[in-house]
């Protein structure tokens, strides 16, 4: 591994100084990729910036209208073990607890899978899926923007020259709404998704109200299949709507074969998981109030 200075910054103000000082330099919040990258090869800076000590990093909170704040270094084993995540965004803390093993979950965040836009990062289309909003701090200030848009390429963010993602916003959950992550994986624990599905329904009286889809390991970022989820809207809860549902998502796939699986198998399991995700959700709609 390359030489590099190392820094931790105690406050925002200090991180985005040291990044305007350091345009080239790493952002390390938990570590688990970049100290791979940079044991590898891949990446090797000059400077990393410890993001650990920053505070509006380690947010972990609810606000008065119910929505979730969750700083980018906020690591996994604290959002699974947050009552309050567990009980209104139960879909979040299982995929936190999926992510890597125990270990891992020690140091990772949620922050830190969406920054390194891996187009299997599990937690990625859940957060698309719950309609997820990042706040980004840089140079010129800050600025929101959508989970959808943030992942712009293989390993490559939307993040501009000097600028940090500071934490994620997931709104509060509607009512008679579900959400639900599933993927499929060749082991039973610490794989890579061969493909996943995020899905979030909101019913009403008998009718999807709305939807929102989104898969993993089936394109070149984790893709948020808007149409799939607006063709539902207005459609009645049955198997014939979820089935086309299904197929939509299926349909917008653009995978690869690799070792570990062939394109036609991963589509096939793009609708497979798409129409298991949806039940799923369904079904935690159909108890919520």
């Amino acid at each position: 591994m390359k030489w590099f200075d190392y820094a931790a910054p105690a406050s925002l103000a200090e991180a985005l100084q040291l990044r305007a000082a350091h345009p080239q330099a790493l952002l390390l919040a938990g570590g688990t990729d970049l100290l791979v990258q940079m044991k590898n090869g891949r990446r090797q800076p000059d400077v990393v910036i410890d993001i650990k000590k920053v505070p509006e990093l380690n947010a972990l909170s609810i606000d008065a209208a119910g929505a979730l704040t969750l700083g980018a270094a906020v690591a996994c084993h604290r959002v699974y073990q947050d009552a309050a995540v567990r009980k209104h965004w139960p879909a979040l803390a299982e995929t936190a607890e999926i992510i890597g093993g125990i270990q891992i979950q020690g140091r990772a965040s949620i922050g830190g899978n969406l920054c390194n836009a891996a187009p299997s990062a599990d937690s990625v289309p859940l957060l698309i899926a719950m309609g997820g909003t990042c706040r980004i701090a840089g140079p010129a200030g800050e600025r929101p923007l959508a989970v959808e848009d943030f992942c712009i390429a293989p390993g490559r963010n939307a993040l501009a020259a000097g600028e940090m993602l500071v934490s994620l916003h997931i709104p509060a959950p509607a009512a008679h709404s579900g959400v639900h992550y599933l993927r499929f994986i060749p082991r039973n624990e610490m794989d890579i998704a061969v493909v996943g599905v995020g899905a979030q329904v909101v019913l009403n009286n008998g009718n999807f109200q709305s939807a929102r889809i989104a898969l993993a390991s089936v394109a070149p970022t984790p893709l948020f299949v808007r149409a799939a989820g607006d063709g539902l809207a207005g459609k009645p809860v049955n198997e014939e709507s979820i089935q086309a549902a299904a197929e939509a998502a299926a349909a917008a796939a653009t995978p690869i074969t690799d070792m570990r699986g062939t394109a036609e198998y991963r589509r096939h399991l793009c609708g497979v998981l798409t129409l298991r995700a949806l039940e799923a959700a369904i079904r935690q709609a159909k108890g919520s109030h």
